[in-house]
């Protein structure tokens, strides 16, 4: 007898940390609805993303490729995404209505990487702005969110006016009506194609928050919910570097983040804030899903791109080897005979977006293209003993502090590859990574094992990161690897 195909919901936030979930222990932020889902499901706990930043991260995610097939190791706009197989494309050829709502970040702005209809919001895009830019690329008519808000508010309206910056730290409540944000938004046209939907075909939904990324602009109520509460205060180790701090931090957009301790708390509170209106959007997303009756069919998975330092290390926003930037939520959700495994289930192997595309395949019972590199993570959630992986490498390119991680379920190793630095932490122990063990004489066998390992990840790539067996610093940076699918 041939198997249903379920109706798929991916929910997916841009720059949320992982541990930034009250069912992850996180001691400050609330998110009942997200927990709700984790405790229904199955949580990864050991969730990344192998190039934090918004387009390596997504090219990973559309794709199902590791960097260096996928060729994206940095942010670098205005770059065609041109792939042979896509999440979306695959789906479709498999029979699903493929509906994206909310970010992409693409190029161009209005590829459909495989949709069959995506009504985009991108959040404030630069390179998209620019007066050289052609009017139909231009962000204020491509992007629907943009345009829509224009015609309810008047045509000079726009997000910025709120006087804050789509990196910053700065933080303040949203100043037009809650049904106006994007974040509502979002989730208005999400729950309007439940309504327009072909109710003979499965779909794919893809619903795509820009928040909590910056700008930090949540409607007034939530940040009251964190205006006068005790909050952590951000990690700082043995390892730290407050130079940079020093020079940057008073800088709107600094990726160090503010020197000021009350505008660091001024982070936190915006942030957190745009944690839980997401949340309390997604409950929203949900109410629709069950008024629709179709819960007893559809899977439910929830991520994010990457995350965001938030003052750790004196750090802020994201392309960081760190937990806060490259540890990312992930959620499986749903009815027990699609997915199997018990609820409330937390599974510790490590797992990486490039995972997703595979994972959804399996669940519409489709074939994956062979060049893909992740798996699905379905075994796991059945068995959460299974892994799929031992170890991931991840990297960013940024400059003087371009870097390479591996980690594994209970510790990870760090490579700067302009300075050679090497740090080691033992996740197991120190989650908040505040002490560099790298020369700790009980982990010397350990660090030399994870540096094999870095070796063995980076032999043969074309930046030459590798020369007679050894670690080489000063290799070449490259913002998209030329022996990549994306130039093929």
């Amino acid at each position: 007898m041939e198997q249903k195909q379920p109706n798929i919901v991916f929910i997916m936030t841009d720059q949320m940390r992982g541990d930034c979930m009250g069912i992850a222990g996180h001691p400050d932020v609330k998110t009942p609805f997200l927990d709700t889902l984790a405790a229904q499901g199955t949580r990864f706990d050991r969730a990344y993303t192998a190039c934090p930043s918004c387009i390596a991260a997504r090219a990973a995610l559309h794709t199902g490729l590791s960097q260096e097939k996928h060729g994206r190791v940095g942010y670098q706009d205005r770059v065609t995404f041109r792939y042979p197989h896509t999440m979306a494309g695959e789906l479709a050829k498999a029979g699903y209505y493929t509906q994206c709502v909310g970010k992409m970040h693409v190029h161009p702005l209005r590829n459909l990487m495989g949709f069959h209809n995506i009504e985009l919001h991108d959040g404030y895009l630069g390179a998209y702005r620019r007066e050289m830019v052609p009017y139909y690329e231009s962000q204020k008519i491509a992007d629907d969110y943009f345009y829509w808000l224009k015609n309810e508010k008047g045509i000079e309206t726009d997000v910025t006016d709120t006087g804050l910056e789509c990196n910053s730290w700065v933080s303040r409540p949203w100043i037009y009506e809650e049904s106006l944000h994007p974040t509502n938004w979002v989730t208005t046209r999400a729950i309007d194609f439940l309504r327009r939907r072909d109710r003979e075909k499965p779909f794919f939904l893809m619903v795509s928050y820009v928040r909590p990324h910056p700008p930090l602009d949540a409607p007034q109520c939530y940040f009251d919910l964190y205006r006068n509460k005790k909050l952590r205060t951000p990690a700082l180790g043995d390892w730290e570097k407050p130079r940079e701090l020093e020079r940057s931090g008073r800088i709107f957009d600094s990726s160090t983040g503010p020197v000021d301790p009350e505008l660091i708390r001024e982070a936190q509170i915006g942030y957190y804030a745009c944690i839980t209106h997401v949340d309390h959007q997604i409950g929203r997303l949900l109410q629709s899903l069950t008024e629709s009756g179709i819960m007893d069919n559809t899977v439910i998975v929830f991520t994010s791109d990457h995350g965001e330092e938030l003052g750790d290390h004196y750090m802020f926003r994201k392309c960081r080897p760190y937990e806060g930037s490259c540890h990312i939520p992930l959620i499986l959700s749903g009815p027990k005979p699609l997915i199997g495994g018990k609820e409330g289930q937390v599974c510790h192997n490590v797992v990486e977006l490039r995972d997703l595309m595979p994972t959804f395949l399996d669940l519409a019972h489709a074939p994956v293209p062979e060049e893909v590199d992740g798996k699905s993570i379905l075994p796991m959630v059945k068995k959460t003993e299974e892994s799929i992986r031992p170890w991931l490498h991840g990297e960013h390119l940024y400059g003087e502090e371009s870097n390479h991680y591996i980690v594994t379920e209970r510790d990870k190793f760090i490579w700067y590859s302009q300075s050679g630095e090497e740090q080691y932490f033992d996740l197991s122990k120190d989650p908040r990574e505040q002490h560099n063990a790298v020369c700790d004489a009980e982990y010397q066998e350990r660090v030399q094992k994870m540096r094999g390992l870095m070796i063995e990840a980076l032999e043969g790539r074309e930046e030459r990161f590798v020369e007679q067996g050894r670690l080489k610093t000063g290799a070449p940076m490259m913002g998209c690897l030329k022996n990549s699918l994306v130039n093929g």
